[in-house]
């Protein structure tokens, strides 16, 4: 797809700048990281100085002024590296900073997004709960107003950055009565947990920021993929949130993040597709290389399919993203697109990585090579955002409303 309808001169200019920071600073220290489940701040940091973290907002709020194709690229070429540092990019950009953009007052935005497009401090988004998952209606934070203010009281699971993170968008429900047009979301601060590791390069923490009394990181989750990645419990108790710090309406909650997790597929997506086409370039590699009978794996009929079948559905899941990505940067409604290259994407992530460590035979179960790590990355892009079984019914909804129609 090098020149297909997608692409200008200035996305391939992004494109080969990420790849080149991407395979020549984080590929070669990624498989370190997962075995430490570390957050790799100074990476953390350099992405923040190539303008990574600030990607889709405008320069005047210290963002780069690009377009979601850009976004999505940025993506997709980390993760063909290594999935923790593309989500990094992913949960900070759309569900740290693009609710705060989108359904933000100028002064919200003014004092949060430029902190956050810089990659000065991370976001994150508080919406899955102990028993709301998939089931995100079923949100049992409170957010009780008194004297000028807001008391929240809850708790938050599996939150990106829920431990490096300073800015976060909260949901919590206002009016018990009103269903889902009860849930309404703040926008919350609290220090880093890990504030010496993030001080040696310098970020992770805006000092004009305030640290709500209450609210903190619980324990660290250790993940089974996705282990550079930050992931913890947010806990909530008796929280005294500013008036101002409400994101949107009383009551708009629930309709804002569902717009946050629509575009959040996408990049998931983008993701998904870059864990694919990295287990598949690192298959193709290996299957010219490694020679048994005498000859070269990949001049056996049995891989040389498994590539064919490999290369064919990377090719449909990049226009099945790529379509969806540039629905919604024309303003197009996308979020039936969306949940298919989500679906489609995760689904072909996980194929692939299987194939892949399949292809390198024992080798592909070893740390040596970074199949391994990518399998176990891939899993969750099946899960996040939205499960495969969500993605099919947020599908089957669309057919039958367009049907209706």
């Amino acid at each position: 797809m090098e020149d297909s309808l997608y692409f200008s001169e200035q996305h391939l200019a992004v494109r080969n700048m990420v790849r080149e920071f991407a395979q020549g600073e984080v590929a070669p220290v990624a498989a370190k990281f997962d075995a430490e489940a570390k957050f790799p701040w100074a990476n953390i940091k350099r992405m923040g100085e190539l303008g990574l973290l600030g990607i889709p907002w405008p320069e005047e709020l210290g963002g780069a002024g690009l377009d979601l194709l850009s976004y999505m690229i940025v993506i997709n070429e980390m993760a063909k590296a290594d999935a923790s540092h593309a989500i990094t990019i992913s949960a900070h950009t759309t569900l740290g900073t693009s609710p705060i953009f989108h359904f933000g007052t100028d002064a919200q935005r003014k004092k949060y997004v430029p902190s956050l497009a810089s990659g000065r401090v991370l976001g994150g988004f508080g919406l899955t709960e102990p028993s709301a998952g998939s089931d995100a209606a079923g949100t049992k934070t409170t957010a009780v107003r008194k004297n000028g203010h807001y008391v929240l009281n809850g708790s938050k699971i599996f939150i990106t950055h829920g431990g490096v993170g300073q800015v976060f968008v909260i949901t919590a429900v206002t009016d018990p009565s009103k269903g889902t047009e009860g849930i309404s979301s703040f926008i919350l601060t609290k220090d880093a947990v890990d504030l010496d590791a993030a001080a040696a390069p310098g970020i992770g923490h805006d000092p004009a920021l305030p640290n709500l009394k209450g609210f903190r990181a619980g324990k660290k989750e250790d993940k089974l993929g996705w282990r550079a990645s930050d992931t913890r419990e947010l806990i909530l108790d008796d929280v005294e949130v500013p008036a101002e710090n409400l994101l949107g309406q009383e009551g708009m909650g629930f309709v804002n993040f569902m717009k946050t997790l629509d575009a959040g597929r996408i990049g998931l997506a983008a993701l998904s597709l870059g864990l694919a086409e990295g287990a598949f370039e690192a298959a193709l590699k290996y299957s010219a290389l490694r020679k048994q009978f005498g000859k070269a794996i990949a001049e056996f009929q049995g891989v040389q399919f498994q590539l064919a079948d490999m290369a064919t559905e990377i090719e449909a899941g990049k226009h099945l993203m790529f379509h969806a990505a540039w629905l919604a940067e024309h303003k197009q409604p996308f979020a039936k697109q969306a949940a298919m290259a989500k679906l489609y994407c995760s689904e072909l992530a996980m194929r692939t990585t299987i194939k892949a460590i399949q292809i390198h035979g024992g080798y592909g179960y070893t740390k040596e090579y970074p199949v391994e790590r990518m399998m176990r990355d891939a899993k969750i892009c099946e899960i996040g955002e939205g499960t495969s079984e969500i993605q099919r019914m947020v599908i089957a909804r669309n057919l039958l409303r367009e049907l209706a129609d």
